[in-house]
């Protein structure tokens, strides 16, 4: 393995179903040293069981898997799908090459035709019980990241009692859970958020926010 670059991994967000998994997906990625959750499609986002640690990761957005893609491979970064497939290998004989950008399917549908298509590889976990068909997307995420970590070599976090020591918060969160880069305009969002309207992953941006609020980020450096 090849360490002269700092390895990263990502979390892809694409169609997630259910709302709460969003927050927990992000502390399942702090927890695990990932760089940053990309979102594709919808900005606005539910924290709910992220704990605070929407904080100590960073949200990226684009709006389609294309522009998540080549942004991806800029930075020489590999996109694993997380999917039993014919060629799917096992997450822990640890098949990455490089920083890799994790891309989960969707809880009952698993990853689309459009989603295997911008992956590089694909692993599966292993299971040893027979009761189950799979697993929820937060818990397949907490592994593979985990596994990813092992393999490239994370430092482990100090502990304290019981618990890892928390970091200072090093982004400061905006009133809303919303990622938005500022060089886009409001009226492309106003055409995605148009668009998808009937994917419930994401929760609707509240009433009360006008579209000259759509640039509010959700950190500033």
């Amino acid at each position: 393995m090849e360490n002269e670059k700092k390895l990263e991994s990502f979390v892809l967000v694409h169609n997630i179903a259910k709302r709460h998994n969003v927050g927990t997906l992000a502390r399942s990625a702090t927890a695990f040293g990932v760089s940053e959750m990309i979102l594709v499609g919808r900005r606005d986002f539910n924290a709910f069981g992220s704990h605070g640690s929407t904080s100590h990761v960073r949200f990226r957005h684009f709006h389609s898997l294309a522009d998540a893609q080549t942004f991806l491979k800029e930075r020489d970064c590999d996109i694993c799908g997380v999917e039993i497939t014919e060629n799917a290998v096992a997450v822990n004989e640890h098949p990455f090459k490089r920083s890799t950008a994790f891309l989960l399917g969707n809880e009952g549908t698993g990853l689309s035709a459009k989603e295997c298509e911008i992956c590089d590889f694909f692993v599966y976990i292993p299971q040893y019980g027979c009761g189950t068909a799979s697993l929820n997307v937060t818990v397949a995420a907490s592994i593979v990241l985990h596994q990813f970590g092992v393999w490239a070599g994370f430092s482990e976090r100090t502990r304290e009692g019981n618990k890892f020591i928390v970091a200072e918060r090093p982004f400061k969160q905006a009133k809303k859970n919303y990622c938005m880069e500022s060089s886009e305009s409001v009226a492309e969002e106003r055409r995605l958020k148009r668009e998808n309207l009937s994917n419930g992953f994401f929760e609707d941006a509240g009433k009360e926010e006008s579209p000259s609020n759509l640039l509010d980020t959700l950190f500033d450096d």
